[in-house]
């Protein structure tokens, strides 16, 4: 690490701060056999298992950061490819402080209640046009009603996730969704989340016409600069459970909800169509023979 470190410094004439963090053992769950009897070790202590990277909302809760950019380790390809990623990041780091800035006026607004009713009209506009967040029955709030939901739904994380054309690779991507309060807002879905007894829903799901790269650029402090809690924006209800195995033996595990899905949920999210050339997955050994990993 120092000898790559020492590189990049010298090259850029610059210097990298790099840090790690891990998933934390207090987040881990227990694992129980088929019949969902505790799983128990060969020595008789049960079996307690990382959550899935759902957990790691905890990791990013902790960052003290303005901008927060997010990307799968298995997406990174060589210097000479880099070009072409180090653009559209900053194309998505853009998007982001303009949306940013935006709702940090309105907020400032709605706080001090200086607003006037064509300011309320264009906050809504911002909200279902700019931020893809739409209620139907909006026109059915009145007054602090309305303005409470202005404020609530303005004063959140948000993210621009960058999304690939889809070529059949494995994985989630970008979806309208129904929220509890009857909004309507986009979320990135995984196959996890698909009601499989729903023809509809897998048709959907499998037609898809873009994909998810976890290609996502978030900001995570409010309009007076104070971090969120992350984990209050976190759909505890989309946790699921998947099938494992451990010495041979199957296993049940309850894994959180997904960072860049459930644990994001009831974040402020945009999507932006990236070229393919950003993502250059390795799933599998045999994707190192692919011609960008050269």
């Amino acid at each position: 690490m120092r000898e790559v470190k020492d590189t990049y410094e010298s090259l850029y004439n610059t210097s990298f701060e790099v840090t790690f963090s891990e998933q934390k053992p207090s987040t881990d769950t227990i694992a129980v056999n088929p019949d969902n009897t505790p799983f128990r070790n060969s020595d008789g202590t049960l079996l307690f298992r990382p959550a899935g990277h759902g957990a790691l909302i905890e990791n990013l809760n902790e960052l003290d950061a303005d901008i927060i950019f997010i990307k799968n380790i298995d997406n990174v390809v060589p210097d000479r490819l880099k070009d072409i990623t180090v653009k559209w990041k900053m194309v998505l780091a853009g998007k982001l402080v303009e949306l940013q800035k935006r709702t940090f006026s309105y907020l400032h607004k709605l706080d001090a209640g200086t607003y006037t009713n064509d300011d309320i009209n264009e906050m809504i506009d911002f909200l279902q046009h700019d931020l893809c967040c739409y209620k139907p029955d909006i026109e059915l709030l009145e007054g602090k009603d309305r303005i409470s939901y202005l404020y609530h739904k303005l004063n959140r994380p948000m993210r621009v996730c960058g999304m690939v054309r889809n070529v059949g690779e494995p994985g989630g991507g970008p979806y309208l969704v129904f929220n509890k309060d009857n909004s309507i807002s986009l979320q990135i879905l995984e196959s996890s989340q698909i009601d499989k007894h729903n023809k509809a829903y897998v048709k959907m799901f499998t037609e898809g016409t873009h994909f998810n790269p976890v290609d996502l650029v978030c900001a995570v402090k409010d309009y007076r600069g104070r971090p969120f809690d992350l984990a209050m924006y976190v759909d505890k209800s989309t946790g699921f459970i998947s099938s494992k195995s451990k010495d041979g033996r199957t296993l049940k595990a309850l894994e959180l909800p997904g960072l860049w899905n459930g644990a994001m949920s009831d974040w402020n999210t945009v999507f932006v169509e990236v070229p393919l050339d950003t993502f250059n997955p390795v799933k599998t050994v045999n994707d190192l023979l692919r011609e960008q990993h050269q």
